[in-house]
């Protein structure tokens, strides 16, 4: 099979594989925020986010830098495998539990300082599993994290269901969540073990080489943690927890979408790195090209889409008592869209060995965004959060626009962009005479977002967004990456 047909295969099974695991976390989600309530759902967003500062502690960037180091010819897989699980497990012991010492000095409830001990033996399988998605990437293999993720989250839509039927509150649906990310590090360790037997090493001139590579990945990591999560920090500190639910709700919509672009990056990032070493120039530009313009076609429609069934969207998904999450979803998709247009330019800054030069832009946005917070969540609560989080986002776009056009050359070509607005446009227009209440009921909804998508993409293929040649590699399995 060639590269470009696996590269698809890939693709295509991590999509059908995402859309499974996305309605069952989606599930999940409209278990928890109905059993829970807004000042519940508030609790488990604020253990979710407090520990995310943790963990990122243990993160290092090493998915990225496992990739990037196994890539290369002629290395020795055990020993950098083993080496790389070796220091995230150090890590993760060490700093993990750190969390729930020091939730202790902060004003939240019981149930919150319980949750998060227990929160923690999911960040902690979670933290694992990054080294192993990183073999799979690197052999092309996404299939194997596509069954763990599809497996975990069935684990998941389980686990809540039976705290919430016997009626086991915030820690029987945050120790659900725990034995999900279990699951999904003990199939990832059985996958893995067809290729190489991971074990955990301890070679400290193997681990300052890691360190060394992952250090400005780690450093930016942090800094985006900053400017993502230190607005719900904040709001769980300074307004109601109920605040806290109906804007968690929302983000957690926001966070399914964003696995997507993150998803094919890393998929795509194997062969940028390969081109790139190689001096393939024409290659690698052709191939951040054709994912710039993959990633288009999705987030323009999002965006558009979104502000039109974003209510609806919310109600479905979290219950009535969320419906006010939709103002925050049409806000908050923005931001997904600038992820979603600036990720191949990030992961194309990693492929050519670049991550240190653009850690000043997230230093400055971190900065920024962090002083953005404290002046406008006290006032504008939730709507200020979410304002501030676009303006992140879209700074960090544009930064990695400009450093990749600085070190690669690469500019992007913006006419598959054109056509995808005028098809949204169109698209727009569908839902705009659309009556409302064909959007009243679950079965509306499905069908005015099926036929939203049908309209956008036989409008992009009327505009030439797409062509004939591209829909026939499609289908033959064999596009041209």
């Amino acid at each position: 099979m060639s590269l470009s047909a696996r590269v698809f295969q890939n693709t295509a099974i991590q999509i059908i594989s995402k859309v499974i695991a996305t309605i069952l976390g989606l599930v999940a989600v409209a278990i928890m925020t109905r059993y829970l309530g807004r000042t519940g759902f508030g609790e488990y967003t604020t253990i979710i986010t407090f520990l995310s500062f943790f963990g990122i502690l243990i993160d290092f960037g090493l998915t990225l830098v496992t990739v990037q180091m196994i890539s290369r010819p002629g290395v020795d897989e055990k020993k950098i495998l083993d080496n790389l699980f070796g220091l995230r497990l150090t890590s993760a012991v060490i700093f993990l539990a750190l969390a729930p010492l020091a939730i202790i000095f902060f004003p939240y409830s019981y149930d919150i300082k319980i949750g998060a001990a227990i929160a923690a033996f999911s960040f902690l399988f979670a933290a694992l599993n990054q080294v192993f998605v990183g073999l799979f990437q690197i052999k092309l293999k996404m299939d194997k994290v596509s069954i763990a993720e599809v497996a975990s989250r069935i684990v998941l839509v389980i686990g809540v269901l039976v705290a919430a039927k016997m009626d086991k509150g915030l820690l029987g649906i945050v120790s659900a969540m725990a034995f999900s990310s279990a699951a999904s590090f003990f199939l990832h360790w059985i996958f893995s073990r067809r290729y190489v037997h991971v074990g955990i090493g301890f070679d400290w001139i193997l681990w300052k080489e890691i360190i060394k590579k992952s250090w400005p990945l780690a450093v930016t990591i942090i800094f985006n943690l900053v400017y993502l999560k230190a607005d719900t920090l904040i709001l769980s500190l300074i307004k109601s927890q109920g605040d806290v639910g109906v804007y968690g709700a929302a983000y957690k919509v926001i966070d399914v979408l964003v696995t997507v672009p993150f998803m094919f990056a890393g998929i795509v990032l194997p062969i940028l790195t390969i081109n790139w070493v190689t001096g393939d120039e024409k290659s690698f530009k052709r191939v951040l090209q054709k994912s710039f313009d993959f990633m288009v076609i999705l987030a323009v429609p999002l965006i558009v889409g979104t502000q039109f069934l974003a209510k609806e969207i919310m109600t479905l998904v979290a219950g009535q008592e969320f419906s006010d999450s939709g103002r925050i979803l049409r806000i908050l998709v923005l931001a997904a869209g600038a992820i979603f247009l600036g990720s191949m330019f990030s992961h194309a800054i990693i492929a050519v060995d670049k991550q240190k030069k653009i850690i000043g832009a997230y230093f400055f946005t971190s900065l920024t965004a962090l002083a953005g917070y404290l002046i406008f969540i006290p006032r504008f609560s939730y709507i200020g959060a979410a304002w501030m989080t676009i303006y992140s986002e879209v700074i960090i776009a544009l930064a990695a626009v400009y450093y990749t056009f600085k070190y690669s050359g690469f500019f992007p070509e913006f006419r598959v962009f054109l056509k995808s607005v005028l098809a949204s446009a169109v698209m727009a227009l569908f839902l705009f005479v659309l009556p409302a209440r064909f959007c009243d009921n679950v079965s509306g909804l499905f069908f005015t977002l099926f036929f939203s998508a049908v309209v956008y993409f036989i409008s992009l293929y009327l505009f030439k967004g797409i062509t004939k040649d591209e829909i026939s590699n499609l289908l033959k399995r064999q596009p041209r990456i």
